[in-house]
């Protein structure tokens, strides 16, 4: 029986760690340091607003999904001859783009990020559906947690130490070192194994489109599983949106926001997804979306304290671990959960599908904090925001029965080629 730790010593969770590392590599080289580079060449403001269009293929991945499901390449198998060849294409549009010039062609280097952009949606897509294909049951949480490990990692490297980097060389030579991280993924790429179960790919693409929707739909409660999909994390969400102003707003530096919210809480959010993962080997995923769910949501009443007692740095330093910790766990716990719902025949289609309703709540729950925090004062709305986490609550044990598999993922596993 898998243990917390030997459940992480397997080769397939360990190549999900480099995998996760690989997806979360160009998210800010079309992002914040994107902005940066286009900054320091004093490209206009408006053109650089612009720019955030870049980041679409992320919310519209879901419409070519089932074209990555139906056709497999020539070589590696189904999932990772398609990840071996966007790594591929990652890295020579990375090349590309860093020998391109922001001042004197915005909108070339506008279309190579785009280009980078749809490349690392389209790696996304078959990495969630190699993740869901390769891991057995008891791994579903360790899996969650070393992506999301690596993918936290990665953003590390492409973020912070790029702009570091940027300062002592020239742009061209951050964009190449990035490009060459990317190459090197290919190389747990092939090292990766092929899943145990190799179900039978769509014979169309017709059924590629409709399969997933088909198999999804057909199962008792699906709608409600989209609404419960949509709201578990919604406490967090409403929390994490006012969390740098509350702690600006409240008397903290912008230096201590961003030792302590960024670099430790990139910390504690790695070691609450690690520990989840463990915890979900050992008592499974529903009794874990069961605690992960409170923790999460009573981890915002840290803040509430903290805006009670001020600018005090031992409890911001605590109150961000506490919340990192407990969010990090309900990640992996969730992300393992959607994981078990996918079948297998069109998981990258169906996760995408899922993933892209997960957003939504994120987006949506963001409106109103500003004039909630207005209105109520910050003590109060970190207190309301646990509220938030009710709608999930009340809809676990119809989806995640304490004891029990969740219906849904029965109706999953059932599914036949």
């Amino acid at each position: 029986m898998a243990t917390w730790i030997s459940v992480y010593l397997n080769r397939r969770v360990l190549s999900l760690l480099g995998l996760g590392f690989s997806s979360g590599l160009p998210l800010a080289l079309t992002g914040t340091t994107l902005q940066a580079w286009l900054s320091s060449e004093n490209v206009d403001l408006q053109i650089i607003g612009v720019f955030s269009l870049v980041g679409l293929p992320y919310t519209l991945k879901v419409l070519w999904a089932p074209f990555l499901d139906r056709f497999t390449l020539p070589w590696m198998g189904r999932r990772r001859g398609w990840i071996l060849f966007w790594q591929f294409a990652l890295a020579v549009n990375l090349l590309i783009i860093g020998l391109l010039s922001p001042a004197a062609m915005p909108w070339a280097v506008g279309f190579m990020a785009m280009a980078i952009a749809f490349s690392s949606a389209s790696q996304d897509i078959v990495i969630d559906a190699y993740r869901a294909d390769v891991l057995k049951e008891k791994e579903l949480g360790a899996g969650a947690a070393t992506t999301v490990v690596g993918y936290r990692v990665a953003l590390l490297i492409s973020g912070a130490l790029a702009l570091i980097l940027s300062d002592q060389l020239s742009w061209r030579t951050v964009y190449a070192l990035m490009a060459a991280l990317m190459l090197l993924n290919g190389l747990v790429t092939y090292l990766a194994p092929e899943p145990e179960e190799r179900p039978i790919a769509p014979q169309t693409l017709k059924e590629a489109i409709w399969g997933p929707l088909r198999s999804y739909f057909q199962r008792s409660g699906a709608v409600e599983m989209l609404c419960f999909i949509m709201v578990f994390k919604l406490a967090d969400a409403i929390a994490g949106t006012m969390t740098t102003p509350f702690l600006l707003d409240i008397g903290f530096s912008r230096t201590d926001v961003g030792t302590v919210n960024q670099a430790f809480g990139l910390i504690s959010t790695i070691a609450g997804t690690l520990a989840g993962g463990g915890i979900i080997a050992r008592i499974g995923i529903n009794r874990s979306l069961w605690i992960f769910a409170f923790l999460q949501a009573f981890s915002n009443l840290a803040f509430a304290g903290l805006a009670l007692m001020g600018p005090h740095y031992p409890a911001m330093v605590a109150a961000i671990g506490i919340e990192n910790v407990c969010g990090g766990m309900g990640t992996a716990a969730f992300i393992a959960f959607m994981m078990s719902l996918c079948d297998k025949r069109f998981t990258a289609t169906q996760y995408a599908l899922l993933t892209s309703f997960m957003a939504v709540s994120r987006v949506i729950a963001g409106v109103p904090t500003g004039f909630m925090a207005n209105a109520l004062g910050w003590p109060m709305f970190f207190t309301v925001s646990v509220l938030g986490a009710v709608p999930g609550i009340l809809l676990l044990p119809r989806f995640a029965p304490w004891n029990g598999r969740s219906r849904c993922a029965e109706v999953a596993g059932s599914q036949g080629p």
